[in-house]
């Protein structure tokens, strides 16, 4: 409901800027601008840009995850703590089953890009990420029962992986348009996050945190994708495959899942600075292939082989570009839904996503 209420605030606030902010004049920029050129805001790499063009980005998400499925079922804490196994069950203080149950989960990412075209056939593309991770958990008492200890948070923040990608054009008529990309994502966060947790016999000791809290694969990732858009007189529309490949394992002795999103879009444009957009995309992550020694416990998001995800978000969004004496800034929303998703779980489920980006090209 909160990303809700923002993504309405901004449309509005954005709808009522377009006729301040266009020029249609001419003096002080080009009069083709067309606000659905760019791909919605929540699409990477989806387009390239002329010899000689520089484009700057900031983007800002924000994920909500509440509540736990297994597969597509919802399933209770209470459940979780008395019949999932724990895959740590026979080490010294591990209980048979898991104890401790996320919650809930927001994760805000701070996305800087930056693309530059050497030629009219290859753009450059560098991307940085901040993230910034919260977990609600509970804490059942002892090694069985349904018996709650208490409530804690951990968080985690910090540089995640940086990228770096070339955009090689293959086929342009104008209207249509159809790229590859290849790139690397760059282990620039860490793998070694620590957090005070509670455990189920009530102490509270500082551990490395488990996987989803942490902030790099710490690995050197391959890149690849192919991304296709087109235009008429009032509608754009696309589509784009990009892939993570993970190839080897980290210092830590495991490897992420690979993951790969596949995106289809359509946009109508009201004029030639303002378009709405609709979205389904399709994300695959899979499970963790190793273990780190120092993350384990009983909870879920310490085993490896409970990170797989299949979901199909949707989307809806609305992206400006101005003309005239603010020609070369955009600003892109979009407001994404989760209608479908299949977790190895017990797994916290993905509610919804707000993506706020802000783009200058010159």
């Amino acid at each position: 409901m909160r990303h809700i209420r923002l993504f309405a605030a901004a449309l509005a606030a954005a709808t009522f800027a377009t006729p301040g902010i266009a020029d249609d004049s001419g003096h002080n920029g080009p009069l083709n601008v067309r606000a659905d050129s760019h791909a919605p805001i929540g699409v990477m790499a989806d387009h390239m840009h002329k010899r000689g063009e520089w484009m700057f980005s900031y983007r800002f998400m924000t994920m909500n995850m509440q509540g736990n499925l297994k597969g597509s079922s919802s399933i209770s804490p209470d459940t979780i703590v008395t019949t999932e196994p724990n895959r740590f069950f026979g080490m010294p203080g591990m209980p048979p089953t898991l104890r401790i149950v996320p919650l809930e989960m927001t994760m805000d990412m701070h996305m800087l890009g930056m693309m530059y075209a050497p030629s009219d056939s290859l753009t450059l593309m560098v991307m940085a990420n901040y993230l910034d991770n919260s977990m609600q958990h509970v804490t059942y008492a002892g090694g069985m029962g349904t018996d709650e200890l208490g409530n804690f948070k951990t968080g985690t923040s910090g540089w995640g992986d940086s990228s770096v990608s070339g955009l090689v054009r293959l086929f342009d008529s104008g209207p249509t348009k159809l790229h590859a990309i290849i790139g690397v994502s760059l282990p620039t966060g860490s793998t070694e996050e620590r957090a005070r947790i509670l455990a189920p016999t009530g102490m509270t000791p500082v551990v490395r945190v488990p996987y989803p809290m942490q902030l790099s694969s710490g690995t050197y990732d391959p890149i690849l994708g192919l991304s296709y858009s087109g235009n008429s007189e009032s509608l754009g529309w696309g589509a784009q495959w990009r892939g993570t490949f993970r190839t080897t394992k980290n210092d830590d002795d495991y490897q992420l899942g690979d993951q790969h999103r596949v995106n289809a879009w359509l946009s109508y444009l009201f004029r030639p600075e303002l378009s709405a957009s609709a979205r389904l995309e399709y994300f695959r992550r899979d499970n963790i292939s190793g273990l780190d020694p120092m993350i384990m416990g009983p909870v879920q998001t310490a085993d490896p082989d409970r990170q797989a995800v299949r979901r199909l978000d949707a989307a809806i969004g609305l992206n400006y570009a101005a003309s005239g004496t603010l020609y070369g800034w955009r600003i892109g929303i979009e407001y994404v839904l989760a209608v479908d998703q299949e977790l190895d779980g017990p797994q916290l489920e993905t509610d919804d996503q707000l993506i706020i980006g802000l783009q200058k090209s010159f």
